[in-house]
């Protein structure tokens, strides 16, 4: 049997379970670290990089579940190791201020075990997705699976936010207690008995050696060049990750239940843009896939230079702005995976995983570098100038980055009569 839409939306619970707890390290404590405890913004980026930085090992997590026997063991057990990463990344934030190398040591430890469980987890469960779907239903199963783990995102966002205030360490500790075990039970009852109902999956009989593989696809003047901008778009999609919640507390005066909560409005833009996207582009046949790359680009620029330009004059805007950035956000991010679908099967044969592989790579190691950049320019800015034009300036060059992005989407993103289905590889 393959997966019924039943069992693809039980699924997507997974992914959204897996975006409820990454989270909370990505802005909850984020801005916790440089608000609350007044900690450079460069610690946490150090630490969000460290969890991109494990994720490069996705690959060998698919490879050994391929070769496993169950997907479903890795899936909950790597949800159980993040869970306990996330709590971990809680507790060290409660310990840094009495106790700075222990905290800083626990915070280590926890980012790298969210590092392991995301992609444990996270590569076992859309290897289950692509085994066991039907080819015709594959499309909108990895379109639902990643609505759905946005749509965790925001609403897990929100929600703490309304918890946290008023702040205190027991307070963080028992929402991120509820949210991390809640989340592990929910994947637990979510994948129970979808596998054992489904055909057998194959197993891997031989491994193509990785460096072989990973030369031929660099080889592809296509591959290359799409990693190029994979890198380039998503270095600025990921730039402001860990600076715009401490941005809205230093300069619009936010408290952490208000700046939680804005990065739930702005996940909920993302989520509407992807919505659109998929209605627009797949449901409609509207525009072509290269048209909504380049408009999500242009709009995601335009987006960063006013949420710059209201932290110079004060307006008291800064929500609607950050909601269009998602928006834009998210209609960058669905179109680009959209472009990355089609052209993972184009040139040689046998090599659609590398040039999967290479892309996520490519993503990971820009999400991680995107968001300590950001973070350690803004420090060093910090020292020079007010924060509003610490703050801004970054965003102005995360503009620039997407302008950039966008001409070469336009020269290397063929121009197809309508955008392929919304299909997203997820990456946390």
């Amino acid at each position: 049997m393959m997966l019924s839409w039943l069992s693809i939306v039980r699924l997507g619970l997974v992914q959204m379970c897996l975006g409820a707890i990454v989270v909370l390290m990505t802005s909850t404590l984020n801005r916790l670290m440089v608000v609350e405890l007044a900690l450079p913004a460069v610690l946490p980026g150090l630490l969000v990089a460290l969890h991109y930085a494990i994720q490069i090992t996705r690959p060998n997590w698919g490879y050994l579940s391929d070769t496993g026997g169950s997907r479903t063991r890795f899936i909950i057990g790597g949800m159980a190791v993040l869970a306990a990463g996330g709590f971990g990344a809680a507790l060290g934030v409660t310990v840094i201020p009495g106790n700075f190398a222990a905290g800083l040591a626990l915070s280590i430890a926890a980012y790298t075990l969210i590092g392991i469980g995301v992609g444990a987890s996270g590569t076992s469960l859309l290897a289950l997705l692509a085994s066991a779907t039907e080819p015709r239903r594959r499309a909108a199963a990895a379109t639902i699976t990643w609505l759905m783990m946005i749509f965790g995102i925001a609403v897990t966002a929100s929600t703490v936010g309304r918890f946290l205030d008023p702040y205190s360490p027991t307070r963080l500790l028992e929402v991120v207690g509820i949210v991390t075990v809640g989340a592990v039970v929910l994947t637990s009852l979510a994948i129970a008995g979808i596998e054992a109902r489904c055909h057998k999956v194959p197993m891997v009989e031989e491994r193509i050696p990785f460096m072989e593989g990973l030369r031929d696809v660099w080889a592809e003047p296509k591959a290359r060049a799409f990693t190029i901008f994979i890198f380039l778009s998503m270095t600025a999609y990921f730039m402001q990750e860990l600076i715009l919640e401490p941005y809205a507390g230093l300069v619009f005066g936010m408290t952490p239940g208000q700046t939680t909560a804005l990065s739930g409005a702005q996940n909920g833009g993302v989520f509407v843009g992807m919505l659109t996207v998929g209605i627009a582009a797949t449901g409609l046949r509207f525009g072509s896939l290269r048209a909504w790359v380049m408009a999500g680009c242009i709009g995601s620029s335009l987006s960063l230079l006013m949420v710059a330009a209201l932290g110079q004059v004060g307006a008291a805007l800064l929500t609607p702005a950050v909601v269009a950035l998602g928006f834009f956000n998210g209609m960058f991010a669905v179109s680009a995976i959209g472009a990355m679908m089609a052209l993972a099967g184009q040139g040689r044969e046998a090599r659609e995983g590398t040039r999967m592989g290479l892309w996520g790579a490519s993503q990971a190691i820009a999400a991680g570098f995107g968001g300590l950049a950001g973070a350690a320019v803004v420090d060093v800015l910090r020292l020079l100038l007010p924060a509003p034009a610490a703050f801004g300036s970054v965003f102005v060059a995360e503009a620039a980055l997407f302008v950039a992005a966008t001409v070469m989407a336009a020269r290397i993103i063929e121009g197809t009569t309508h955008a392929p289905s919304a299909a997203l590889i997820a990456g946390e």
